[in-house]
């Protein structure tokens, strides 16, 4: 059977050029943190990397902080962010409602000291909830994407915000980058997380990107590699490969994310020709992500049924697999739980194709009268 890959904001199949950096790399022996011959020729190929994927954010090469993924980068944020921030007599952490659960989970863990920020129907962040900051705030982290509706926020206004009360800002950017014009040195943040496994390169690496006087502090201890803030060696060919897709990615991405809207806009006019089925996220959205509420459905059994038939679509956050819950993104923009059960994620990218969105939508149809007979039992 032929499958529909639509599922590009939980993984992106892995580009020639990121498999190629690494198969590059894999032969390369030595520890990057080794002072030896072999050591320091690692090291050269890590710093490689970290002035390629700077040149495709548009920061500087010290600005780069490799992780383990946008989760880690997100934590040594919010947890990091908040020690540091005790420390200069600003306990509080603001985040939005509809953040990545990265972010919300380690921002519910700071109990007290955590500040939720209300968003609107269409999942933006209101202008009263960023004028209620307080002044105590260390920092302020609002996603640049939701990664399950597509929503972009007002990031000019987050700063702005942020800025009166003296806090600073980051912004997981793991889904703008792949789709939207994203400059680290122009977006006015102070720190912003990237993951290589949405833009089509390795699984198991990310970047935080954050200027040099950003006060954040590590939340974990050992061997003090990059900027003390992230102890563990480096996993170089990861690192190649997650530059060299972010390159692609870039020099690419204007075509590209035309290209993607009108796959979207295909996508979005035939969901919405369909009985009691909506698009959710408001106009202010990517080019990649289409998240639709199918009204009388359980979202699992819909989810299952295009599965069979080929298509690979999701119920919403893959760090949230498993976890049969209405989505929390969706509740927070004042979905009823009926609605939040009901919702799917379609999301595109670098091999999405006419065919996909041919096939979603033929097999939709019936799909659907099934999966609301099946609700009714």
């Amino acid at each position: 059977m032929m499958r529909h890959y639509l599922d590009h904001a939980a993984t992106s199949p892995l580009r020639p050029s990121a498999l190629h950096a690494m198969t590059s790399a894999w032969s390369q022996i030595g520890n990057p943190s080794s002072q030896h011959t072999s050591g320091r020729a690692a090291h050269a190929l890590l710093e490689d990397a970290r002035e390629q994927l700077a040149e495709a954010v548009d920061a500087h090469p010290s600005e780069v902080i490799f992780t383990g993924g946008g989760t880690e980068a997100d934590n040594i944020v919010v947890l990091g962010g908040a020690t540091a921030g005790r420390s200069e007599g600003r306990p509080q952490v603001a985040v939005s409602a509809v953040e990545h659960p990265a972010v919300l989970a380690a921002a519910h863990a700071l109990g007290a000291a955590a500040h939720i920020l209300h968003v609107a129907t269409t999942g933006r962040v209101t202008e009263p909830s960023l004028a209620g900051l307080a002044p105590n705030t260390a920092w302020v982290s609002v996603m640049w994407v939701n990664n399950e509706t597509g929503t972009i926020q007002p990031l000019a206004s987050v700063v702005e915000a942020a800025r009166r009360v003296g806090a600073s800002v980051h912004s997981d950017a793991v889904q703008a980058l792949p789709h939207l014009n994203v400059s680290f040195a122009d977006s006015g943040l102070d720190a912003m997380t990237i993951s290589a496994h949405k833009l089509g390169g390795p699984v198991g690496v990310g970047a935080l990107i954050a200027r040099r006087d950003a006060p954040l502090a590590p939340v974990s201890r050992g061997g003090e590699q990059e900027r003390r803030l992230r102890s563990g060696t480096v996993p170089v060919a990861l690192a190649a490969g997650f530059a060299a897709a972010a390159a692609e990615t870039v020099a690419h991405r204007a075509d590209e994310s035309q290209r993607l809207a009108v796959l979207r806009a295909r996508l979005v006019a035939g969901l919405e020709a369909l009985p009691r089925v909506h698009v959710n996220g408001g106009e202010a959205v990517g080019p990649a992500i289409v998240n639709a509420t199918f009204e009388g459905t359980r979202a699992d059994d819909l989810l299952l049924m295009l599965d069979a038939a080929g298509v690979d679509a999701s119920t919403g956050s893959a760090c949230t697999a498993g976890v049969h819950q209405p989505s929390e993104v969706l509740l927070a923009m004042g979905c009823s739980e009926a609605e939040a059960s009901a919702s799917l994620r379609f999301s595109l990218g670098w091999t999405s194709t006419d065919a996909d969105v041919d096939a979603v939508l033929a097999l939709l149809p019936d799909a659907l009268v099934r999966a609301r007979a099946a609700a009714k039992r």
